[in-house]
């Protein structure tokens, strides 16, 4: 497929494409690596002694606690992943493409615009997903004192009011700004390399995510520690360091260093990267598959295959012409025609055949027939 036709969608259907192609992905993304962030979270509490390895950390849990332990706090996720990621991609593409419009970007300007878009989307993205986030870490920590998300929230909000669920925002987007600037300009970068003109290639969007994923993981490691100790403000610790609580990003880096020192600020950077690396090349497939399926059902119905009663009224062939079509039904094309009707051709109607049956535009218009013919 060539870059126009997979890239280039009238703007006003685009962005609905975008914003389902996003929340399918966003979602999937989540719930097929819930267990796992669980297993991060667990890593990163002041707590984690229990949970040395990823696949230590699940059996103890499921063994202890029950088989779905690992997934308390999904439907938080899957609420708030839709619409999050639906204005992530949305936002993303409109970025990119205002950026990169009616002239040839360099390397460090496409760089910029990459980033740019990484950055503008987080923005929208975590005005949503952070107060999920709050809910979703609250309820996957050890002993647990919330038996469902909604108890959760409204727990929360009965003894704090909605400050709680905005406490670690300014950590978040500390953290996500970066990440996303990163994943962003090295998932770019991948296709630059890999996949220059842009085609749906999945194998290359899944290694471009993944890759993508695991480099920005890595580098933001110790702001996600951060934001994981504002969002569950563990009791333990609290009472440990003396405390009522934990603000601010600068309060979450002293509480860490005095509990575990300069390397704790990694505590779970294993399963950090082993969480995003799959999330984010899920992600990206499942983007790119949802764009690309939809951008070619928006093409369809802007450039319908015409049929053989609306070339009938166009005047194109005589009612004893016979069309016959040996295609699949993705690609039909019109196969045989016996009998044309004299001087009739409708130009719009060779255009638009020419367009769907892929013919070049021949040098004599004369051959409009021969067209047709085919």
């Amino acid at each position: 497929m060539e870059f126009d036709e997979y890239e280039s969608l009238p703007e006003a259907q685009s962005v609905g494409v975008h914003m389902t192609a996003g929340a399918v992905a966003g979602i999937l993304e989540h719930c097929v690596m819930f267990p796992i962030d669980t297993v991060k979270t667990r890593m990163q509490s002041f707590n984690a002694e229990s949970y040395r390895t990823i696949r230590g950390g699940l059996l103890k849990m499921v063994s202890t606690e029950g088989l779905s332990r690992p997934v308390w706090g999904m439907s938080a996720v899957i609420v708030g992943a839709g619409p999050a990621h639906a204005l992530y991609f949305s936002a993303y593409e409109a970025i990119k493409r205002t950026g990169t419009h009616g002239h040839k970007n360099g390397t460090l300007q496409t760089t910029m615009t990459n980033a740019a878009a990484g950055c503008g989307a987080t923005l929208l993205h975590d005005s949503v997903m952070v107060p999920a986030d709050v809910i979703k870490q609250r309820m996957q920590m050890f002993n647990c004192k919330y038996n469902s998300c909604f108890n959760c929230i409204y727990k929360l909000y009965s003894s704090e009011g909605i400050r709680p669920f905005y406490r670690s925002f300014s950590t978040q987007l500390a953290m996500n700004l970066p990440f996303h600037a990163i994943h962003i300009v090295t998932y770019e970068k991948m296709h630059e390399m890999f996949n220059p003109n842009r085609e749906y290639n999945p194998s290359v969007h899944m290694a471009a995510g993944a890759i993508a994923g695991s480099v920005a993981a890595v580098a933001t490691t110790p702001l996600d520690m951060c934001k994981t100790v504002l969002n569950t403000q563990e009791a333990s610790a609290l009472n440990k360091m003396k405390l009522q609580r934990i603000t601010g990003i600068m309060g979450a880096v002293k509480s860490i260093y005095h509990v575990y020192g300069p390397f704790g600020f990694f505590r779970g950077l294993q399963a950090r990267v082993l969480y995003q690396m799959p999330a984010t090349a899920i992600s990206w497939s499942v983007y790119e598959l949802f764009k690309h399926c939809l951008s070619d059902s928006e093409r369809q119905k802007e450039n319908p295959i015409p049929s053989h009663s609306e070339l009938l009224n166009d005047n194109v062939i005589s009612k004893e012409s016979v069309i016959s079509s040996h295609c699949d039904s993705s690609h039909p094309s019109v196969r045989h025609v016996s009998q044309f009707s004299d001087n009739s051709v409708i130009p719009k109607t060779v255009e638009r055949l020419r367009h769907n049956l892929q013919i070049p535009v021949p040098s004599v218009a004369a051959e409009d027939h021969l067209i047709l013919g085919k």
